[in-house]
């Protein structure tokens, strides 16, 4: 996906490519090294487990033209989508022309060729950059018709094509391996039972099993091989094809000299088991890793996996079902009860209940009327609605999501650049290694004999493969925050979700954050002698003319008690007071103590109980009938459900939670006491939130500030890490670094949770990383390593990194 951000420096872009043929960490390193290197770059990150890189530049300097030739110059390639498009309207050479020129201008798009013929388009494009009914809307905006033809095949999964041709590989090469594993296992004393065909034993039958293996199988090893030293780096292929093409050709060589010397039925030193062997087992690992990589983003797939498949829309009259890559913005859609709601919109028509607890993490069907929003995957329950596109594509609510954690997937954690420098260097390093142990060998431990100082110099080039180092972090990366976005936890990037775990001190707001921000009618308390139902009736009518949102959350509350209101016959608003009001045919006054001593009315037995429930947090209103008191209500923001428990939870871990708000103190202590929080920071106006944030990272904090409103989002950015509740404004998520979709106080235990079980998981990746290479080289240098079993403890050590990383799928939280 393409979008612009703004720093210091200016206006940059951001371009996203799926990149194909990386093999190792090494690939990544210098796929990233060289694009850092183009003029107008000003970051390139290369995530080898995503198979992605993600380039923020200046379109001033540098195009993406430019990335994808450095890219293919360095050995490797570009993922593209290639699809048809039927177009209408065309009259003559010119409307083609002008279509392939406006389709061509596109961001995304590498070409684009029209048909006038055919009256087709046929259009290579980045799918994570440009979607299909953003090319039909850039067709239609020229003035001309279009759509996917019928017979389109689905676009070609990459992934999955290239697991199969690793399969396919890996079967032929089994196949031709296992009668050079027969005569290897055959070679052992305790193994001499076993029968062995003789025609096994013949060094050309040996040469001609392994030479397809070698050169056919094992050629892609040798073209990213040559590719790395050409453009002067090393990747693991060039350890693979130095340690099998040693083993291969010195076999080779022996079959030539014995079988000049001694006869066809001698029994040289072969070796051509190993090369075949290793080659099989590389394959393997690479097999079980890419089908491994494959599954640490099934959290992005289990998101696409919500959207609706098709919209039912209405066009020139017409009732047309299409794919949802065809709406465009103002289509008008019908949606049935039961069905997905395609994409965000507004309604035009109907009355329903919509579940949107894909987003919101609420049970409860949320009502939609003639103007309510609607957003993309929801599900309408009950009642037939016509809405109008809004958003399509990548601008919908669900698309968003998905767009975050595919960034913070695909970000690096600063855990990781140490795993990078060392995978730069680390090829030409075991390269030396593996050439002082030939040296060691055949000069000093047993002289003359190649034999052993070829077995060694294999074992360390095959053992020292940087794989599993280059798979620890992001593949740890990828599965925590697609987990965390399960919970409802929206890491914008890898950094954020490594800082994290460092929080010790988290500022909550306290409006809409551990409150409803909804102020509902708490207590009724009608004076002696005064009929309840009667009393609600009168103060009811009284403040339903009133604008005044506390005047909204009384009549709320008492239409929830199901008490019809009467109609006022005249109605007054008196600012700063309250109202006053003529109810079948009485005069009734609701507002504060100053409106009751306007109007000469006796509060004294009441005061004591009024300022009670202002300790509670509560805004008390007085009432009177003609003259006398008459009782008084209470409204509150009340506590989320959750608030109590959630803050419990968190001082539990250790963690100081602090609230912060802009209310008077004595409420804010009100509510601080309530839910259990000892430090409250009340009356603070919204341009000090960020100043009280930096007092605390000045005494040596950690802050994670929580907040939702606009006035949330300077401390949310000032703060080591920023909390944004999902419920809340655009400008506060934006500003944050965590979004929390569910509005749940749970979901800050949580994020910290995930963050610490990830960093854990990287740290457990990289310990076994490096320790598997740095144990693992010198015992193949000693020689206690046979070059085969190298090659499968290669294969598994990249397995392994993945599967441990693929735990963090299946974390379960304690609430």
């Amino acid at each position: 996906m393409k979008m612009e951000t703004t720093d210091s420096k200016g206006k940059l872009k951001e371009a996203s490519l799926q990149i194909t043929g990386m093999t190792c960490a090494a690939c990544a390193a210098r796929i990233e090294k060289g694009l850092n290197k183009l003029e107008g770059v000003e970051e390139a990150n290369v995530n080898l487990a995503l198979e992605k890189s993600v380039i923020k530049y200046d379109a001033e300097k540098v195009s993406e033209e430019d990335f994808e030739k450095k890219i293919n110059d360095l050995g490797y390639g570009v993922a593209k989508e290639r699809k048809e498009f039927a177009i209408t309207g065309m009259t003559c050479a010119s409307c083609a022309n002008r279509i392939e020129k406006g389709l061509n201008k596109m961001d995304g798009i590498s070409v684009a060729n029209v048909n006038l013929a055919l009256e087709q388009a046929t259009v290579e494009f980045n799918p994570s950059e440009v979607s299909i009914g953003e090319i039909i809307q850039r067709v239609e905006k020229l003035g001309y018709g279009a759509h996917l033809k019928e017979n389109e095949k689905n676009a070609v999964d990459y992934r999955e094509q290239a697991i199969q041709k690793q399969t396919r590989k890996f079967i032929i090469s089994a196949i031709l391996s296992l009668p050079l594993l027969w005569t290897m296992v055959g070679h052992f004393s305790f193994t001499s039972f076993i029968y062995m065909p003789e025609i096994l034993m013949n060094p050309w039958v040996q040469m001609l099993l392994a030479t397809p293996v070698q050169f056919m199988i094992g050629w892609q090893f040798y073209v990213s091989a040559f590719k790395a030293i050409k453009n002067g780096s090393a990747n693991m292929d060039v350890l693979v094809v130095l340690g099998t093409s040693a083993a291969y050709f010195y076999s080779v060589y022996q079959a030539i000299i014995t079988s000049g010397s001694h006869g066809a039925h001698a029994h040289p030193q072969l070796y051509f088991e190993t090369s075949a062997v290793l080659i099989t087992l590389i394959l393997l690992g690479k097999l079980f890793e890419a089908k491994a990589k494959g599954r640490s983003s099934e959290a992005i797939k289990k998101l696409m996996g919500l959207q609706a498949k098709t919209a039912l829309v209405v066009r020139d009259g017409v009732e047309i079902e299409i794919p949802l890559e065809e709406v465009v913005i103002n289509d008008v859609i019908l949606v049935k009860p039961g069905e997905k709601i395609p994409v965000d919109g507004i309604v035009l028509e109907g009355n329903s209940a919509v579940d949107e607890s894909m987003l919101t993490g609420e049970s409860i069907p949320v009502d939609k009327a003639i103007g309510s929003s609607l957003f993309g995957s929801t599900v309408n329950k009950n009642g037939f609605i016509k809405m109008k596109a809004t958003k399509i594509g990548r601008d919908t609510a669900l698309a968003q999501i998905i767009k975050v954690v595919e960034d913070a997937q695909g970000s690096k954690a600063p855990i990781q650049r140490l795993a990078d420098k060392i995978s730069g260097i680390f090829v030409p390093i075991v390269i030396g290694i593996a050439a002082i142990t030939f040296i060691i060998w055949i000069v000093f431990v047993k002289p003359g004999e190649f034999t052993p100082a070829l077995e060694s110099l294999i074992a360390v080039l095959v053992i020292a493969c940087p794989c599993a180092l280059g798979l620890a972090t992001p593949t740890s990366i990828m599965a925590g925050s697609g987990r965390a976005a399960e919970l409802g936890i929206l890491f914008k990037g890898g950094e954020h979700l490594e800082q994290t775990h460092h929080i010790n001190t988290v500022v909550v707001d306290k409006t809409g954050t551990v409150t409803n921000g909804k102020p509902e009618l708490t207590d009724v308390i009608a004076a002696e002698g005064m009929n309840q139902e009667e009393f609600l009736c009168l103060i009811g009518a009284s403040e339903k003319q009133s604008e005044h949102p506390l005047a909204e959350s009384i009549v709320k509350g008492i239409l929830e008690r199901d008490i019809e209101l009467a109609t006022a016959e005249k109605f007054e608003a008196i600012p700063g007071y309250g109202v006053k009001a003529i109810v079948k045919g009485k005069e009734v006054l609701v507002g504060t103590r100053k409106l009751m001593k306007k109007y000469n009315v006796d509060i004294s037995n009441v005061v004591s109980v009024m300022e009670e429930l202002e300790l509670d947090g509560k805004t008390a209103m007085l009432a009177s009938i003609d003259g006398s008191f008459a009782g008084l209500v209470a409204v509150a923001d009340t506590l989320k459900a959750t608030s109590k428990t959630a803050i419990k939870r968190l001082q539990d871990m250790g963690i100081e939670v602090i609230m912060m708000t802009g209310d008077n103190e004595r409420t804010a202590n009100a509510i601080g006491k309530e839910v259990g929080v000892n430090h409250v920071i009340a009356e603070v106006l919204p341009e000090g939130k960020a100043e009280q944030v930096k007092k605390l990272q000045a005494q040596g904090k950690k802050v994670a500030m929580v907040g939702d409103g606009i006035n949330d989002a300077p401390a949310l950015a000032v703060a080591d890490i920023g909390m944004a509740i999902g419920t809340g404004t655009d400008v506060a998520m934006e500003a944050a670094d965590i979004t929390l979709i569910r509005g749940d106080l749970n979901s800050i235990a949580d994020a910290i949770l995930m963050s610490h079980k990830t960093i854990r998981n990287i740290k457990q990746n990289l310990f076994w990383a490096f320790a598997y290479n740095t144990l693992g080289i010198p015992i193949a240098a000693v020689g206690l390593l046979a070059p085969w079993v190298a090659g499968a403890a290669m294969a598994f050590s990249s397995v392994s990194v993945v599967l441990n990383a693929l735990r963090l799928q299946r974390v379960r939280l304690e609430k």
